[in-house]
């Protein structure tokens, strides 16, 4: 008879709590009080904590995708032709990119998982820098921590000084604040990041969403004229055409830093579905469903910026983007227990960076009549 193998024989090699102890708790995991409170609400919870898309799936883009799902074999990391000429004339006649071809395109499974990874799948380690807005979602950290790497906070290349950071990622639409960084602010960045080396991250997820002003890719030609070296943008259809659920992304800009992505991916086997290629590829193509969800998200602001102003808040910044930047100028955690108590949920402004602990984010993404509920309980 064998022996019985004991567990306890010999600990793991692989320690289970090696990666998971350099990164921070999951922000939202530190709201469930305030989500069983909200919750306790007789009309419900009005959830406006998280930016996830309530409103259908477009006909188009479901028929693509059941139109393209017979397809039995591997796709290629690389994604199909179709797609990325779809996305890369997308940004041209949505957002005045020029010079951008399909060479410089890589499709990604989502873009949190692929902004997460970024620091890694450059070969970032232990020594190197990457910035960070002072009020950032959260997984640009998580990549550079991922990485074994050093985040650093700055919003301005002058209080970054003489350094030679390996990464630089920037948010304009900014989530959570809604900022948009302008010309000017963008070509500093180009030139300074090009001084050093310096590869420029920019999230776009929230380009195809502003209000109030004009945001700019750092793909267009007022921002880099026209040269992408050194830059890439990250685009999501997420938001502008509700496929959260179809984890429908990409990266553009530089082809040179595409093909070393690329070169990486491939090994790990990191494969877009087929289905969600196609899919995709005729989002990108359509825009009348894009000014259709805008019009709706341009309804919801109006309505509950109005309630929130009126419930005695500040809202700053918050130009573009699916989200109120909001404060009374006290605790955020203060606040998000003021608004639970009336059956609403929003983010703690500490989750963004130190800089956000008097602010709130308020997500638009609910339903009319859930955007409705809110606003009367702010009036009561």
């Amino acid at each position: 008879m064998s022996t019985p193998i004991s567990r306890a024989a010999a600990p793991l090699r692989v320690s289970t709590t090696r990666v998971s102890g350099r990164l921070p708790d999951f922000p939202w995991d530190t709201l469930a009080g305030a989500k069983a409170t909200a919750q306790s609400h007789p009309d419900g919870i009005v959830d406006l904590s998280v930016g996830t898309p309530v409103d259908p799936v477009p006909a188009l883009i479901r028929d693509a995708l059941t139109d393209a799902s017979g397809f039995p074999g591997y796709p290629t990391t690389i994604g199909t032709t179709e797609l990325r000429e779809a996305a890369a004339e997308s940004l041209t006649r949505r957002h005045g990119v020029t010079g951008l071809d399909e060479s410089g395109i890589l499709p990604v499974i989502g873009t949190k998982e692929a902004i997460a990874g970024l620091a890694s799948t450059f070969g970032l380690g232990p020594g190197d820098e990457v910035v960070i807005p002072e009020v950032a979602y959260p997984t640009y950290e998580v990549s550079a921590l991922l990485a074994g790497a050093r985040p650093v906070r700055a919003d301005s290349t002058v209080a970054l000084g003489p350094s030679k950071p390996a990464l630089m990622f920037i948010n304009s639409p900014s989530n959570p604040t809604g900022k948009i960084l302008g010309v000017d602010h963008l070509r500093k960045v180009v030139g300074w990041a090009r001084e050093r080396g310096t590869v420029v991250v920019s999230d776009e997820c929230y380009l195809g969403l502003s209000w109030e002003g004009e945001p700019l890719s750092i793909l267009d030609p007022r921002v880099c004229d026209g040269d992408h070296t050194g830059l890439l943008a990250v685009h999501s259809l997420s938001k502008i055409s509700n496929l959260a659920s179809y984890r429908a992304g990409f990266f553009a800009g530089d082809p040179e830093l595409i093909a070393e992505l690329l070169a990486v991916r491939k090994h790990a086997g990191l494969m877009l579905p087929f289905p969600i290629q196609g899919a995709m590829t005729a989002a990108l193509r359509d825009d009348a469903h894009v000014d259709e969800q805008r019009a709706r998200y341009a309804d919801r602001r109006r309505r509950l910026l109005a309630a929130v102003e009126a419930a005695g808040f500040r809202i700053d910044h918050s130009e573009a983007g699916l989200y109120l930047w909001a404060t009374r100028d006290e605790p955020c955690r203060d606040t998000v227990a003021w608004l639970a108590e009336r059956g609403i949920l929003c983010a703690p402004g500490d989750f963004y960076g130190p800089a956000g602990q008097k602010h709130v984010r308020m997500a638009l993404t609910a339903t009319d009549e859930r955007i409705a509920a809110a606003a009367a309980r702010l009036a009561g």
